[in-house]
């Protein structure tokens, strides 16, 4: 299957539809990079300064998860259907319609890096290398971590916070005040927050199914289904080169991360010292250079 540069379109996925971005051409280059964004309930386009890695000769392809950007939208249904497991098949149904199953990479970020490790502890045959950014290994590490952090927030913010969450007012002007002290911190530290960062944001706000089912209202209050979930059980069985990511100031602490470094047989972890949760965009320079580096040596 060949694809020009910057092609887009979707894919079947049963009755539903997959949107999908190919930079670069299938046919040409290494194995393609398959990026899987986070949320769950986001979208690529806080994703897609990774196009650049195809002017390395690897064809990038982006995707948006079923329930938001161009995929189809499916806000009647509830946490019944929104499973891992939908997701894990969407992304298989996805590498065979694009005919890259038997070969390609996988970066997942956030939610994306947890799904993508628990896809690559299947040990499909056609994986090559794996990127893990920013990604628990257990959302009951990351609970308890996001305690941590709250607590560490300037006199009155996690106060504010745990008043209005108490009262189920998430969605006042005063707790989105308070959340984004959080984020500024944890998230993202540049300013303005990039364009495509804010577009992914708006892209959750047009339809807050899948993040508000799965996750919750915010980054650091979890209370939807994925709120035990964890891969720690499994990821011992990856066998692909795996790259790990994480900023300094992430909101994907060390304590959440280290689980990989020290379950996966084959593993490096990259910190970025002056990034938080987005070191693609906090930390470009050197992100594209750790990504073609590992991609290089490992990726095909």
């Amino acid at each position: 299957m060949s694809l020009a540069p910057h092609a887009k379109g979707s894919v079947p996925f049963g009755e539903y539809e997959t949107w999908y971005r190919v930079t670069g051409d299938l046919r040409a280059g290494g194995p393609p990079l398959v990026v899987v964004h986070g949320g769950p309930g986001s979208t690529h386009d806080y994703l897609l300064s990774l196009t650049a890695l195809a002017e390395l000769g690897r064809p990038v392809v982006h995707y948006d998860q079923i329930g938001n950007g161009g995929s189809t939208h499916l806000p009647e249904r509830g946490p019944e259907f929104w499973t891992v497991q939908l997701f894990l098949d969407e992304l298989d149904n996805l590498l065979n319609r694009l005919g890259i199953a038997e070969d390609y990479v996988l970066f997942g970020q956030s939610w994306g890096g947890t799904l993508s490790a628990k896809h690559a502890a299947a040990r499909p045959t056609g994986l090559r290398a794996l990127v893990i950014a920013n990604s628990p290994a257990s959302y009951v590490l990351w609970r308890q971590e996001m305690k941590v952090l709250r607590e560490l927030l300037p006199p009155g913010v996690d106060e504010t916070l745990a008043r209005h969450e108490a009262a189920g007012e998430t969605d006042s002007e005063e707790y989105l005040q308070a959340m984004t002290v959080f984020y500024n911190r944890h998230v993202c530290r540049l300013r303005p927050w990039p364009r495509d960062f804010v577009a992914t944001l708006m892209e959750i706000q047009n339809d807050p199914t899948v993040y508000s089912t799965m996750n919750g209202p915010s980054e650091f209050h979890v209370t939807g289904t994925l709120r035990d979930w964890s891969v720690e059980d499994c990821v011992a069985d990856i066998t692909a080169p795996t790259l790990l990511i994480s900023g300094r100031h992430d909101e994907a602490t060390p304590a959440t991360v280290r689980p990989f470094a020290e379950l996966i047989p084959d593993v490096r972890w990259e910190v970025f010292e002056e990034s938080s949760h987005l070191p693609h965009l906090e930390e470009p320079e050197r992100f594209t250079r750790v990504m073609a580096d590992f991609l290089n040596e490992f990726g095909g």
